[in-house]
């Protein structure tokens, strides 16, 4: 993922009266004055005093509830419970059953009685809602609407209920989904890795645990896992106890490891003196004539069918480049492409659907852990799904132990059709770097070793890694370890401009970037990331430091996707009210393809746009604007757009973008409510009180 700026606080928008916009003395500031203390210079006439903001007594709060007052809702009830509600609401007349839904026919059913949902069909059609406006998102794919009865589009069915069932566009379209016997053996816990346990067992680090601890339950949108025990040796390196069936979710940093101990030396971690190997065969079975030096022996280990052979065998210590390097396996040029940062929620499939339209070259799932992959969780499997406009495709995922991240990269590989697979080390949230992972790995240089060599030995998938430059502010430490990162396997490295302390806080450092970058080898890809939010930013960064490969673009696409276009063709893009709503469209046509266009499909849908409005609204038209481009850190005043729809599009209420959904999904349904999961500004906050 890009880190998404979780914890991200924009000051509350700013009015006519309190503005700094407008000095003590009633004279108004320059455009200029106002850049300089990061205060959008918004045109003078545009400006308008802010809007009351509503009482806890209004309507408002049928919409929007405060994140705190969710939380505490949802920690009054028991797991046992929420469980028994959901199965209630599946026997529930609103639950059809999705096979009689598809076909209309109550025995249909194969399992009668004994089916998770409703039967009632007639109930069923009693509360269904009104029909959307708008066609079905399936009218064009082979076959009918895989959601028959229960489509919020029904009444433009062609042929009335669907007499067969037919998913064939979303097969199509998406890949990546996990096999039912995959999980099952996942669940159990009794799936093989072989490749990923032979690299970490030639690396030293499979084998009996030093010390033991237990694992902590990590609070997940669907309830928390069962703990259970979590072996880990002097490397780094932790092994599943198989004689348990409790599921893996996240591990605890030893105390000797931990964020708050002692920092690792800055100094560049020693290299080990490889042996020459040969990796044009397996390490088991050696071919006639080929020699096999290994890393265990001191002396010299020959396989060969010809005494004279012997003759040409070149000692350890000889030229290391004879060794297949991992990265000579497979490369992918990123120079020069424009590529969309992996995005915590809001960097769903149907988002970077948006983006590719808009011109985006790569793009990345959004973060997955890597625990939760090997467990089998249906939720984080979702996250890798690849729909086909994506040609250029990764997939990032985060752990803390070389074991876990080698044995999921296997799964991924064996499983999904990616073109890389990123290893994020600088995520700065703190339930993930309270285990080991994200930007903790920062301060454990030969951890990061450890698990890049094992996943660039474990597949022959290009291994990309993104990183902070560093844990603590002012305290920079990848530019001392960019040469080795290059040599241990990777193929590419982003470097965020922040460090973890910093999280979103203040302008990405590039000048650290570019320090990076011309140090690192020649073919080690070394991309920026920070802070661009303009085809100048992206100018300016490749003309100051031409052997950087490229930008990756992360909140500029969140506020808007158009960067891309406005990269590609050079401008500004004073885009209109009207083809920004052309966008939200294109947002919710293919969110309807991807998560249904039933009832839960569409509140799904709706739930997505909304999280995705927090950050739209940021957008400053250009035509509003004294001085251009608009800046990440500008803080907007309170002002009116050129139309009603521009303004409704600027208002930083929740309720606004509720208005906006409802243009587009229809109403929402009685005690809907929403709060931004990302928290990505503080005027909820304000509004609720």
């Amino acid at each position: 993922m890009d880190e998404s700026p979780a914890e991200t606080v924009v000051d509350p928008k700013l009015s006519v009266d309190d503005s700094p916009s407008l000095k003590s003395n009633g004279s108004q500031r320059t455009p200029e004055e106002l850049v300089a203390k990061a205060i959008a210079p918004v045109k003078k006439e545009f400006l308008r005093s802010p809007p009351p903001r509503p009482s806890s007594s209004t309507n408002h709060q049928n919409h929007v509830v405060s994140e705190t007052k969710v939380v505490a809702v949802k920690d009054k009830k028991s797991k046992r419970q929420l469980k028994r509600e959901r199965r209630q609401e599946q026997k529930s007349a609103r639950s059809i059953c999705p096979l009689i839904a598809k076909t209309g026919d109550v025995s249909s059913c194969p399992y009668n009685d004994k089916c998770r949902f409703s039967h009632d069909l007639q109930g069923f059609k009693d509360q269904k809602p009104a029909d959307l406006e708008g066609e079905c998102p399936f009218m064009n794919a082979e076959g009918p609407c895989p959601y028959g009865l229960a489509c919020r589009f029904f009444g433009t069915h062609k042929d009335g209920v669907p007499t067969e069932t037919s998913d064939a566009r979303k097969k199509c379209a998406e890949i990546n989904g996990l096999k039912k016997d995959v999980q099952k053996l996942l669940w159990k816990n009794k799936m093989s890795f072989p490749k990923a346990d032979a690299k970490l067992k030639a690396l030293g680090l499979l084998g009996k645990a030093k010390s033991k601890m237990k694992i902590l339950e990590v609070e997940k949108d669907d309830g928390t896992v069962p703990s259970t025990c979590h072996e880990t040796d002097e490397n780094g390196c932790s092994e599943v106890n198989n004689e348990s069936d409790a599921k893996l979710d996240s591990v605890d940093v030893p105390e000797e490891d931990g964020v708050d101990g002692t920092l690792e030396t800055d100094e560049q971690p020693p290299k080990k003196q490889k042996s020459v190997v040969y990796e044009n065969f397996s390490s088991a079975e050696a071919k006639n004539g080929d020699v096999i030096f290994t890393e265990k022996n001191v002396g010299i280990s020959c396989t060969q069918t010809k005494p004279e052979d012997c003759t040409d065998i070149i000692p350890p210590e000889a030229d290391r480049s004879l060794k297949l390097h991992p990265r000579e396996k497979k490369l992918i040029d990123f120079r020069d492409k424009l590529y969309l940062a992996p995005l915590t929620t809001v960097g769903n499939l149907p988002f970077r659907r948006v983006c590719k339209v808009l011109g985006a070259d790569v793009t990345c799932g959004e973060m997955a852990m890597c625990t939760n992959l090997l467990q089998g969780q249906a939720s984080e499997w979702a996250l890798l799904r690849r729909h086909s406009s994506e040609d250029l495709f990764g997939v990032q995922i985060c752990g803390a132990y070389p074991d876990t991240v080698a044995r999921a990269i296997e799964l991924i590989d064996q499983e999904c059709t990616v073109d890389f697979i990123d290893i994020n080390m600088g995520c700065p949230i703190d339930i993930v770097v309270d285990k080991g992972a994200g930007s903790a790995l920062l301060t454990k240089p030969m951890r990061i070793k450890n698990i890049i060599d094992a996943a660039s030995g474990t597949v022959d998938k290009p291994i990309t890694v993104k990183v902070r430059t560093g844990f603590f502010e002012g305290k920079n430490r990848i530019d001392t370890l960019i040469t080795d990162i290059g040599y241990w396997g990777t193929s590419a490295v982003t470097i965020h401009g922040r460090s973890r302390q910093q999280r979103y806080s203040k302008l990405a450092n590039w000048d650290y970037i570019y320090q990076c970058a011309r140090k690192a080898p020649d073919d080690l890809q070394v991309l920026g990331n920070g802070d661009v939010f303009s085809y100048l930013d992206w100018n300016m960064h490749k003309t100051e430091c031409p052997v950087l490969a490229t930008c990756m673009i992360a909140r500029g696409a969140l506020i808007k996707p158009w960067i891309f276009t406005e990269i590609k063709e050079q401008k500004h893009w004073d885009i209109s009210s009207g083809e920004r709503l052309t966008i939200l469209k294109d947002f919710v046509r293919f969110g309807l393809e991807h998560w249904g266009s039933d009832t839960k499909g569409v509140e799904t849908t709706r739930r997505f746009l909304l999280e995705w409005l927090s950050y739209t609204c940021r957008y400053i038209p250009v035509g509003l604007l004294d001085v251009v481009p608009q800046q990440l850190n500008w803080r907007p005043p309170t002002y009116m757009g050129r139309d009603d729809l521009e303004t409704l599009m600027a208002s930083d209420s929740a309720a606004d973008w509720v208005r906006i959904s409802e243009m587009l999904l229809g109403k929402v349904p009685d005690g809907f409510t929403f709060a931004p999961k990302h928290k990505s500004n503080a005027y909820d906050r304000a509004e609720n009180g």
